[in-house]
């Protein structure tokens, strides 16, 4: 029995009989082949209903000691030595199994890996199911991001415009005077364009976004990858909502926030 819970490196428990104990590195080595991230828990219940591994073992040489003894007793007090066979093989040490032979122990090992590779196979079949909807659910989210970084995209490109109004209204409204410093008005402006430029974030935010559309088609481990990805997103995204001064590009930074948020949430879910 195979069962797994979100988790964001790869730990394997393995639960198994002390019989089989020797099997362990063996059954997790074929594990982590397939699994590469989650907490997976293995369970194994093995039943012997064969008589390989079973040799009985009669210790005769107890047995007799046993009715030797049995027999002083009775003639000393004059009783009749009646007990059945079957009682005296239930006395300590009389019976044991034989251990099992290597022989044994490779048809065991060989069935138990055939089961674990079964079990392995309608794991990863489920996961398939699971995250096949969980992919859709992704790509809808990062087209929903998409839109509103081309639209803080489209609001940035006006920023300029607006602040050189602005700063012509002020200084007019401060001096006034309808005469402004074209020179000084232009030096503020190229100050004000480079410090609230956010072009390279938004060409970064469109690579990224690009790379993580490519990376949900891979059939590889992804999850990892994509985890780091959002990271990434973030930063870029902070730093433009850090550096833009208008309401509406705010706005639109914390929306991208909360998906990206959404997004790291569910791609815990993901190999």
């Amino acid at each position: 029995e195979i069962k797994s819970v979100n988790y964001k490196y790869s730990d394997i428990s393995i639960k198994l009989p002390r019989t089989l104990s020797y099997l362990e590195n063996k059954i997790k080595k074929e594990i982590k082949s397939n699994i590469s991230r989650g907490k997976v828990d293995v369970f194994i219940t093995f039943e012997n209903y064969s008589d390989e591994g079973k040799e009985v073992i009669v210790n005769k040489e107890l047995v007799k000691k046993y009715i030797d003894e049995f027999n002083k007793i009775a003639t000393e007090n004059n009783l009749k030595m009646d007990i059945p066979l079957a009682e005296i093989v239930k006395l300590p040490d009389i019976l044991t199994l034989k251990d099992i032979d290597e022989e044994v122990e490779d048809n065991i090992e060989k069935e138990l890996l055939e089961c674990v590779k079964q079990a392995i196979s309608n794991f990863i079949s489920m996961r398939e199911v699971e995250g096949n909807k969980i992919k859709e659910d992704l790509i809808k989210r990062i087209d929903t991001i998409e839109k509103q970084v081309e639209k803080i995209s489209s609001y940035s490109t006006g920023l300029v415009q607006e602040y050189v109004v602005k700063l012509e209204e002020r200084i007019k409204e401060i001096l006034r005077t309808d005469v402004v410093d074209e020179a000084r008005l232009m030096a503020e402006v190229v100050i004000y364009a480079d410090k609230c430029s956010i072009e390279e974030e938004i060409t970064r935010l469109r690579s990224h976004i690009n790379q993580y559309k490519q990376m949900i088609n891979e059939e590889k481990p992804i999850g990892k990858k994509i985890d780091f990805l959002i990271q990434e997103m973030n930063r870029e995204i902070n730093t433009t909502g850090s550096k833009s001064g208008s309401l509406d590009i705010t706005n639109l930074v914390i929306e991208v926030k909360i998906g990206l948020e959404d997004i790291r949430e569910q791609i815990q879910n993901i190999e």
